[in-house]
């Protein structure tokens, strides 16, 4: 089916981490398993990275929706060159 993934601006500035939840994104293939969904990180953040809370300071390509309801992936900031909205895509 189709995919619907809706992403709210997250404003970060350099050293803030916020931590991802199914309000941030929230996706949906019309199949009613949404445990089965993977996420790419085609786009990283220009100011950071995305990463595993359990493995800071290491960026990951990729991460499933399981890791999202167990907000185990969180979105960190770690460069000063820039503040202001982004959006996961």
């Amino acid at each position: 089916g189709d995919i619907v993934l809706l992403a709210k601006p997250v404003t970060l500035t350099e050293g803030d981490r916020v931590t991802l939840t199914t309000d941030v994104p929230v996706a949906t293939d019309g199949t009613s398993k949404p445990e089965k969904l993977l996420y790419a990180v085609s786009l990283p953040p220009v100011h950071g990275q995305i990463e595993y809370i359990n493995y800071p300071g290491v960026p990951i390509s990729s991460y499933s929706q399981l890791d999202v309801v167990a907000q185990k992936v969180s979105d960190v900031r770690n460069n000063s060159h820039g503040t202001g909205k982004e959006s996961l895509r």
